[in-house]
């Protein structure tokens, strides 16, 4: 480890139980997409105390903030998310389901360890940048709402990340890689259909049912399905049935929509047809609707560049270790979910020899927690979830790592997250996470040759032109809004 990175990674090792802190404060806030007033609070305390630049609200965001440090280029950005996901309130290192606060948030995506690693690597390049004075400028993002609303793509319509030379970030996960691939763009959009209400048996012919509306948009979709293309998918939520009387003819019901593609342009176009359809219903009804726009991101654009960047500087930093205790936690937390045995890695599904390769780690390994590095996976991989992180993508080279927070298997969204997000374990994850990408954004700083060929790459990756799914007029809101 050269210098400079040896320099961020003491300065993130000095600044150890400032970097926790915020960790397990987040976590004990446990705050929805777009309220996360009190987190965002937190972080801006801190990084004023730690001499950043500091802005709150960008974007017209309320809870978002950046905080920028250094001068010149290249800009280094740095991604932190922060929000919570409802209904997953857990006490901290426990092994059984044990509500903190019946029906409360918890952090069940980990969100609050991901934005302590980001800070945890901000800090470090800071230090860098203090003793390397024209070098560059280090930029951490603050990017609520995730979960819900898409703060990044929100921020890419505004082009805040054409700015940048190169974004990094991390996610908690169940082993420790490079992220590969691409994802699923993905718009949501609520129907909120409104007609007219009668005596279902005494008047039904003066009756105009928003909720038959619903159902024939479904049934429109449903046959939809024959002619979308193999990795799109489109699901829903009725969210409102207007009401529970069978006699009412019901006047409103509403239905959320999640449409999703391979890339965001062609999930831009099976949303006009769906569209297309919730007329159609409206029309055979006699009813009428308006659409609210609630979020859209884009596809991940790979940069092999940048993942090879991280790879390097992940093998030289090295994977969390841990205590006989935490292997004992860890051990107990995987007997809760049976899934302990499946073979990890995001190259797995895809490459039968990596998927013998990183089995043959495992089993090596032996322990409930993966505590080694898999391979760089450099074939085509496609992961069916979204990720505003994709719209970063389009206009950024971008890259991105996983590192284990918790035990093999377990799976997302889950109360068992939530558990090993307030244990020591985590605390290791945010560390690790924090000095992997301080490492990789000293090199950049330090090999301009890196930021050239990435750049090159993302050119290449998308000439096609980004396109934004977010409307013009959009405001970000968010489901519950």
């Amino acid at each position: 480890m050269n210098l400079g990175k040896q320099l961020a990674a003491n300065e993130i090792d000095e600044k150890k139980s400032l970097i926790l802190e915020l960790s397990d404060s987040i976590w004990d806030y446990a705050e929805l997409s777009l309220e996360e007033y009190r987190s965002q609070a937190k972080y801006v305390e801190m990084l004023k105390a730690e001499g950043f630049d500091v802005t709150a609200g960008n974007n017209n965001i309320p809870t978002a903030f950046t905080a920028s440090f250094g001068s010149g280029r290249p800009r280094i950005g740095i991604l932190a998310e922060y929000d919570a996901l409802s209904g997953l309130s857990q006490e901290a290192g426990k092994t059984e389901n044990a509500e903190r606060t019946p029906g409360a948030p918890g952090h069940g995506c980990g969100h609050n360890m991901l934005g302590a690693g980001a800070f945890a690597a901000a800090l470090g390049i800071k230090k860098y940048l203090k003793e390397n004075p024209g070098k560059g400028t280090v930029i951490l993002f603050g990017c609520p709402g995730e979960e819900a609303a898409a703060s990044k793509a929100f921020m890419a319509r505004d082009n805040v990340w054409r700015e940048l030379d190169a974004a990094l970030t991390w996610h908690p996960e169940d082993c420790n890689e490079v992220v590969v691939g691409s994802s699923n763009a993905c718009i949501q959009s609520l129907y909120q259909f409104k007609g007219t209400a009668a005596h279902a048996s005494a008047s039904p012919e003066q009756g105009r049912s928003a909720l038959d509306a619903v159902e024939l948009m479904n049934i429109g979709v449903q046959f939809l399905r024959e002619h979308m293309s193999d990795r799109a998918r489109v699901h829903y939520a009725i969210t409102n049935t207007g009401g529970v009387s069978p006699n009412v003819v019901q006047a409103r019901a509403d239905v959320l929509y999640f449409v999703r593609s391979d890339r965001v342009s062609e999930a831009m176009e099976l949303q006009k047809r769906v569209d297309k359809i919730a007329e159609g219903a409206a029309l055979m009804t006699g009813t009428s609707f308006t659409k609210t726009f609630i979020d859209g991101l884009a596809d991940i654009v790979p940069n092999n560049v940048l993942e090879e960047l991280l790879f390097r500087n992940f093998e030289e930093t090295g994977v969390p270790e841990y205590t006989v205790e935490e292997l004992e936690f860890a051990e107990k937390i995987a007997d809760t979910h049976g899934r302990r045995n499946v073979i990890p890695g995001l190259g797995t599904a895809n490459d039968s020899a990596y998927a013998l390769e990183a089995k043959r780690l495992k089993l090596k390994s032996g322990k409930a927690m993966n505590d080694f590095l898999l391979p760089y996976y450099k074939g085509d991989v496609f992961s069916p979830d979204s990720t505003d992180v994709g719209d970063v993508s389009w206009e950024c080279p971008t890259a991105q790592i996983h590192v284990a927070a918790w035990p093999n298997g377990t799976p997302g969204h889950s109360w068992q997250n939530v558990s090993c997000g307030g244990s020591s374990i985590g605390h290791k994850a945010v560390i690790t996470a924090g000095k992997v990408l301080a490492a990789a954004a000293v090199e950049l700083f330090e090999s301009p040759d890196i930021i050239k060929a990435a750049r090159e790459e993302f050119e290449l990756r998308t000439e096609s032109g980004y396109c934004c799914p977010i409307p013009s007029d959009a405001v970000i809101r968010g489901l519950d809004a």
